[in-house]
């Protein structure tokens, strides 16, 4: 028993260590992972003939460029992103974003992962602009998941409130966002802004930086 209690500590403070490295990079740091993320998106042909229907129909997108993943019987992941809307025809100001979630079970192996959300409907929308949302069966939303196994999607397929995208390494099959809470970074967005802002007015192109222009740029090429 004291053998197996001490694995499951050193687990616990391995799981913690390895969602650190996302969390740890600066606001422009991020920013440039979120465009080499939008970059190896836009040339993904997991995506067919739906990106037209992307580009079309967007509302905003939420970009995590490392979604870390490990465990040992604890598992754990999380990382942090950034959130744009799209604006007339281009993209708003970046609001920077953390998600994270726990489970209890037989796992092993680690997962670094590329994920981008594409929201496609205003509640999805909106449900993201909360102070902290849970992504689960009473979310009310509808994920569609391309990647790794998944046929391409059509512009008939990728209905949704949100599709959702990932590119990983590790042996987990796959990346799931169920019981994964998403939450602003007020911090994060205050010193990136200079001052305190709320996330509507971040979306709504209140406030702005130069810092985030190329990643808007390749947003507009993607979408």
């Amino acid at each position: 028993m004291k053998t197996f209690a001490k694995l499951a500590a050193a687990a616990a403070i391995a799981v913690s260590f390895l969602a650190m490295p996302a969390q740890a990079a600066s606001p422009r740091d991020l920013l440039a992972r979120a465009n080499a993320t939008v970059s190896t998106l836009r040339h993904d042909s997991v995506f067919g003939d739906a990106r037209s229907n992307l580009r079309n129909n967007a509302r905003a997108v939420l970009i995590f460029p490392s979604l870390v993943k490990g465990g040992f019987i604890f598992g754990a992941e999380g990382g942090d992103g950034v959130l744009l809307r799209r604006s007339g025809r281009g993209w708003s100001s970046p609001a920077f974003y953390s998600m994270g979630s726990a489970s209890f079970g037989f796992q092993a192996g680690l997962q670094d992962a590329q994920v981008v959300m594409i929201i496609m409907t205003d509640r999805a929308l909106r449900a993201l602009e909360r102070s902290k949302f849970k992504f689960g069966a009473g979310a009310g939303l509808t994920v569609v998941t391309l990647g790794a196994g998944v046929e391409g999607a059509s512009s008939a397929n990728a209905g949704g409130d949100i599709v959702l995208w990932s590119k990983s390494k590790g042996i987990y099959g796959g990346i799931s966002i169920n019981g994964s809470v998403v939450a602003p970074e007020s911090d994060t967005n205050a010193r990136f802004y200079g001052r305190d802002v709320s996330v509507q007015d971040i979306l709504s192109n209140r406030v702005s930086n130069p810092a985030s222009r190329r990643l808007q740029n390749n947003l507009n090429a993607a979408f």
